[in-house]
């Protein structure tokens, strides 16, 4: 299934959303983007900053000590530009991510994507038990969207 905003997203990359972004705090977007590529990346796909609200994006950074189980703990400088960039970029900064907030209260805190109303709409349905399997994990976007490293999320 392709959605349009999805799609529209997708495009735009990391990089390209950067030169959207506001500057936050003195914070230097294209650089911030690179190092959250960088940073992320070294573990696992650097996931797109709309996919989450700025608010979840803070705790997450906030929170790099026990990450989803592991110490991902990085130097305040780059945990700083980093959570400036995600959170300058994230679903709730405007524009034509709105769509992604739908059922998502306005204090909740969702800190894993794979459980954002959005996520869940697009891959309860059409997502067979076997192409789960062979993904071995709902964050192992790569399994399914080949070229969702550089932004591309349409059904591959």
């Amino acid at each position: 299934m392709k959605i349009p905003a999805m799609k529209a997203l997708a495009a735009a990359g990391l990089i390209a959303l950067a030169n959207l972004a506001p500057a936050a705090a003195g914070t230097n977007m294209r650089a911030a983007a690179k190092l959250t590529e960088a940073e992320c990346s070294a573990c696992h796909m650097a996931f797109p900053a709309p996919f989450l609200p700025a608010r979840s994006w803070k705790t997450i950074m906030n929170t790099l000590d026990n990450h989803f189980g592991e110490d991902a703990s990085l130097d305040e400088a780059s945990r700083a530009q980093i959570e400036a960039y995600l959170t300058a970029n994230a679903a709730d900064t405007g524009g034509n991510r709105q769509w992604m907030l739908r059922g998502v209260g306005e204090n909740e805190y969702i800190l894993r994507i794979t459980e954002m109303p959005w996520w869940v709409r697009e891959h309860s349905h059409e997502v067979s038990q076997r192409a789960w399997a062979r993904a071995g994990s709902k964050s192992n976007c790569l399994a399914c969207h080949r070229s969702a490293g550089r932004g591309g999320y349409d059904d591959d």
